[in-house]
């Protein structure tokens, strides 16, 4: 009976493979989740000016020290996969109408309007003119988020739905979208302009949409016209550069541009 009970002792060398497994688990935690990278206010860059003093002392978040949720705040993958996954159950669903514009060469711009839910606190009639990042329109959980609050605070809102993006939306011109075409943009524009002749522009573009409305405003002095400011969030400045960067293993880069060739494959064969 003592014999059948008695087990034989691992050898020490299992003890050492455990804790070497062990350690390479935590230390691709810690590397992954970015734990050791130190928390820093925003680097800002900007000349001295009237409106830069008057932007910082207005919003003094931009120089607070940036702290992130715990754990799983400081990795920028994890963040995008959880918003993701819980903005498809939170995010808000404004009501907007959808409008159509019919382009020179015969395609067919669409973009959808929202009126504001209040009065905006400076009592001026105020319009963001949106242009969301690469193959995304209106319905993305980020655009509706961001128009929510905006309606909110008194802002109308005009969302551009890139040009084949919507998969309910059939081309009417054998083209789509492009990194630099501002032709849709700017029919959206001239539309809110005619429309409410009142009132003033907050341009804002997400990513590839950074990218087109910096372009329009660049174009033309006359489409700075009623313009109060531009706002280009994560904007990809050269397209060039950028593909390298795609090509790089490092941060999963690759992995991502994986990702958007195959949603941009999606989106070209649905219209074929």
């Amino acid at each position: 009976m003592t014999a059948l009970s008695e087990t034989p002792e691992l050898p020490a060398v299992f003890d050492g493979v455990k804790l070497a497994a062990v350690a390479a688990v935590l230390y691709v935690i810690v590397r992954c989740l970015n734990l050791k990278s130190p928390t820093a206010p925003p680097e800002l860059i900007y000349q001295d000016s009237a409106l830069s003093r008057f932007l910082l002392k207005s919003c003094p978040l931009l120089t607070k020290e940036y702290i992130p949720p715990l754990i799983w705040g400081k990795s920028g993958h994890i963040q995008t996969a959880l918003y993701g996954k819980m903005g498809r159950v939170r995010s808000p669903h404004p009501y907007g109408l959808r409008k159509y514009l019919t382009m020179p060469d015969g395609a067919t711009a669409t973009f959808d309007l929202f009126e504001p839910q209040a009065e905006h606190c400076i009592g001026e009639d105020v319009t963001m003119v949106i242009c969301p990042g690469i193959a995304n329109h209106s319905e993305k959980q980020y655009i509706r988020t961001f128009v929510d609050y905006a309606q909110k605070n008194g802002y109308r809102c005009a969302v551009l739905n890139h040009l084949g993006a919507l998969p309910n939306i059939e081309l009417t011109s054998p083209r789509m979208f492009t990194y630099g075409c501002t032709w849709e943009f700017g029919a959206m524009v001239n539309y809110i302009k005619k429309t409410y002749p009142q009132t003033q522009l907050v341009v804002v573009g997400f990513s590839l949409g950074g990218n087109i409305v910096c372009k329009y405003l660049g174009e033309s002095q006359a489409n700075q016209e009623r313009v109060l400011c531009c706002v280009s969030v994560c904007q990809g400045y050269s397209a060039l550069r950028a593909q390298e960067t795609f090509m790089q293993w490092d941060q999963c880069r690759r992995f991502y541009n994986f990702l958007m060739a195959d949603n941009m494959k999606k989106i070209i064969l649905s219209h074929r």
